[in-house]
């Protein structure tokens, strides 16, 4: 079996641009490396979650139930696993995904109280690693970005039209609360933690490149 390296973050944490660099010095250094990012939006797969963040089965992310909302993208997860890298990953090639199993928790969970969400990660990993049978992530690696930064950066993505956004960049309160889930799931489930802001600054790209490296390359020894 091959390596699955998961990068996760909220949405405007840089993830993409993390995502093409780490990807780009992985093939320079001849590491056999598949990528996959999610939700694979251009693929059938994906047509269910593109509704969902449309808002045409509710104007905002806390009217779909989380259980419903979490089969959309692991059935995406699913056809991706299926048709396109479960070659590669068996026969020893490391994985790079851009989100994954991760997004549900972080995601999907902050819409459950807190009391529930133990009940939510069982849910979860044993849907999709055990009744899928998707592959575990050998590590996931969370960028942590606060808030107001994260949208700073997202409407800049977006040249300040708001109304670029989903129903999940849309609604402030429930990315605060994804926050806060995330952090909770790095914890329960032994995820790698980069803080992207320190001393009150953003970190520069290098910076976060190289530490994101560093943590690939052990994992992948």
């Amino acid at each position: 079996m091959g390596r699955l390296i998961v990068l996760d973050g909220i949405d405007g944490c840089g993830k993409t641009t993390q995502f093409e660099l780490l990807s780009e010095k992985l093939r320079a250094m001849n590491m056999p490396v598949q990528t996959v990012s999610f939700p694979e939006y251009d693929k059938p797969s994906a047509a269910l979650v593109k509704m969902y963040l449309g808002g045409e089965f509710a104007d905002a992310a806390g009217g779909v139930n989380p259980y419903a909302a979490s089969s959309f993208y692991a059935v995406d997860r699913f056809a991706s696993y299926k048709l396109y890298w479960e070659n590669a990953y068996k026969n020893g090639s490391l994985i790079l995904a851009s989100r994954y199993t991760t997004s549900n928790a972080i995601h999907q969970m902050s819409k459950l109280p807190r009391s529930k969400w133990d009940e939510y990660l069982f849910w979860l990993e044993d849907y999709e690693y055990g009744k899928l049978e998707l592959p575990k992530p050998d590590c996931v690696i969370f960028l942590s970005l606060p808030l107001e930064v994260s949208q700073r950066l997202l409407m800049n993505r977006y040249d300040g039209d708001s109304g670029k956004k989903d129903i999940h960049e849309a609604d402030c309160e429930y990315l605060r609360q994804c926050l806060v889930s995330a952090e909770y799931a790095a914890q329960k489930l032994g995820w790698r933690v980069i803080d992207c802001f320190k001393d009150g600054n953003i970190r520069s790209i290098e910076d976060i490149h190289e530490e994101l490296l560093r943590i690939t390359l052990e994992v992948n020894e």
